[in-house]
């Protein structure tokens, strides 16, 4: 049954490895198939092999718009025979991170390593920063983001994160949890910059033709 959504295209963070569990994997093809039921399309980082694979396998396979975005430096490792969906090659990491933030109306991390970790602790801190009122989703699968969790509490009872600002991450155990949550988002924290002041910035970059796109 299909349900529908506020949202056109999310971006997922995931592994390029599968994980030991049997659970990673399954939580990549439900959320796939979430997405497939809320007719949502999907922004990724490219790759076809291990979870990435899965979810844009998923995805395209329930007749999705699947858009991967890769640094051509990565094409050999991440992407291993025929690829599904249009594929975007763009320069560095800088640029394919702000391709799909630009692309997507919300993001979502499913368990992954070093890589999944620094692009969506980016897009919380753009958050944060004002850069874009897009809700961030972690799908705390079988409690792989406990321990982040946890840091992010204690980076509130110590003073470093605004309790208000701790609200930016949404997450659930389950993929249908998640989307319900992040489909009912509001932004309930001070950005330190207003979202307008950042697309004036933007703007005024652009007419001047110096610096680099900003996403929005």
């Amino acid at each position: 049954m299909e349900e529908s959504s506020k949202f056109k295209r999310i971006c997922v963070f995931c592994g390029s490895n599968s994980g030991n569990k049997q659970v990673f994997s399954d939580a990549a093809l439900e959320l796939g198939n979430e997405l497939v039921k809320r007719k949502i399309d999907l922004v990724y980082g490219g790759g076809n092999v291990g979870l990435m694979g899965l979810v844009s396998q998923t995805v395209f396979d329930g007749g999705c718009h699947v858009l991967g975005v890769i640094p051509r430096a990565l094409v050999p490792r991440e992407i291993s025979g025929e690829t599904v969906g249009e594929v975007r090659i763009v320069r560095d990491m800088h640029e394919r991170k702000a391709s799909m933030a630009e692309e997507s109306d919300a993001f979502i991390a499913l368990p992954g390593g070093y890589g999944t970790l620094e692009e969506t602790l980016e897009m919380i801190t753009w958050a944060q920063l004002g850069i874009h009122k897009k809700p961030v989703g972690l799908l705390n699968v079988d409690g792989y983001y406990d321990c982040l969790l946890s840091l992010f509490d204690n980076g509130v009872d110590e003073g470093f994160i605004k309790p208000a600002a701790r609200d930016i991450v949404v997450y659930a155990r389950t993929a249908k949890e998640l989307m319900i949550k992040m489909e009912q988002y509001t932004p309930s924290h001070q950005a330190i910059a207003s979202h307008e002041s950042w697309k004036k910035a933007q703007r005024e970059l652009a007419s001047s033709d110096e610096g680099p796109s900003l996403p929005w």
